[in-house]
């Protein structure tokens, strides 16, 4: 029999009928350590070592029980974050990390880290001046208040508090699963739950005034819809052609545009709810064949210019558009038609809208693609001043 290499590894079975994997990997700590994996077949534990090889080849370490909250943060963005979650959410979970984590709690071990000091730590946070922490004052050529004695009180967000809670205990709760500690002390902290503002839903008749004077916008069939199948921006930015069947009329939802570390990529939507197929009422099949039709235009006019992505919404060039740069279109439509209101209450419209009409919310939760009814019901669905008049009318009316 050949002679393992050194790290191979190797595979032996136990008394009980399992088998015990051993192999020598890097741990956070700077050493060679031989570590155990077990399993119920051999091809179970030979997936396992393969999966620590493949990490010992890319350069990230295997955290150890002795190591700091910077250390394990550090390889579980690398290791799990970055692995297995959208770039988007990797992105904003680095961010939380180095900004907030490290500085904090980065030297605290993560096997004698107490649920106290996440506690106070995170009391601090809240109440923490964001301008006198970060200099934002002494940078200006003229300080007008913290640097000039008088802090401002630029507090983070109790939305902001919160996440900076969750990413903690995302990765301490990965901590437990490998075995690495033996309770998850974030879980034991409690934060004050913030307050979600629902946004400010259109009426039938602000609705029906959009879709009218908006008619003539080369975006028309982008605001259509947004207000009729309540897609999220990146959904709508996202959508290609090959996802739209306008004899069948249907369109399927299965990408989302989003600007990630400097660039565009089309990634999976928000939830595994948000992946959906929905049928389309003729007002969206005329909306898209008509745009349709004008993108045609437009690429004949860039001859040689024109960069085919194959996506439904372009610039005149052909290339994807801007997630945030959506509002250059959007803000000078609604201030023209008097609108207040934001372009992601186009989604809270239709939500509204629907409910008002008697959907049922499941078939709501289904065209918008909610991970859970309570979402729709919740945080969207607030009926307008007009559904609860006539509600309270049909109550009056029997009791009387």
């Amino acid at each position: 029999m050949a002679k393992r290499a050194n790290g191979e590894g190797s595979i032996t079975i136990r008394k009980d009928g399992t088998y015990h994997g051993r192999v020598y990997v890097t741990t956070t700590s700077g050493i060679r350590k031989r570590v155990s994996v077990y399993g119920k077949t051999r091809d179970e534990v030979r997936h396992k070592i393969t999966e620590l090889q493949a990490q010992e080849n890319q350069g990230i370490p295997v955290p150890d029980t002795n190591m700091n909250l910077e250390d394990y943060l550090t390889y579980w963005l690398a290791a799990v974050v970055k692995v297995h979650r959208r770039p988007k959410t990797y992105q904003g979970y680095e961010s939380v990390v180095r900004v907030h984590l490290v500085p904090g709690l980065g030297r605290k071990k993560i096997r004698t880290l107490r649920a106290a000091e996440v506690r106070a730590w995170l009391a601090r946070v809240a109440a923490e001046c964001q301008c006198c922490k970060h200099g934002w004052d002494k940078e200006r050529p003229e300080p007008q208040c913290c640097a000039a004695g008088e802090c401002c009180k630029t507090l983070l967000s109790r939305r902001m508090v919160q996440s900076i809670h969750a990413v903690l205990r995302n990765a301490l709760q990965n901590a437990v699963r490998e075995e690495l500690i033996v309770r998850n002390v974030a879980q034991l902290v409690q934060v004050p739950t913030p307050s979600y503002d629902t946004g400010k839903g259109l009426s039938v008749a602000d609705a029906r005034l959009l879709l009218r004077r908006s008619a003539g916008d080369r975006l028309h069939a982008l605001y259509v819809l947004a207000l009729v199948l309540g897609m999220r921006r990146g959904e709508l930015l996202g959508l290609r052609w090959d996802a739209v069947d306008l004899d069948r009329e249907t369109l399927t939802i299965e990408r989302a545009l989003q600007r990630v570390g400097g660039e565009l990529r089309l990634v999976r939507p928000k939830t595994l709810a948000s992946v959906r197929t929905v049928p389309l009422p003729p007002l969206v099949v005329k909306a898209l064949a008509e745009h349709r039709e004008r993108q045609a235009q437009e690429r004949a006019a860039a001859g040689m210019g024109w960069k085919e992505h194959g996506l439904v919404f372009t610039s005149r060039i052909g290339t994807p558009l801007e997630p945030d740069n959506l509002r250059r279109s959007w803000d000078p439509l609604r201030k023209r038609l008097g609108l207040d209101i934001r372009f992601h209450d186009l989604r809270h419209s239709a939500v509204s809208l629907l409910l008002d009409l008697g959907v049922p919310p499941h078939i709501v939760r289904q065209i918008v693609g909610h991970s859970d009814i309570g979402v729709t019901m919740k945080v969207y669905a607030h009926a307008s001043l007009d559904e609860q008049r006539k509600a309270l009318r049909k109550l009056g009316d029997t009791l009387s």
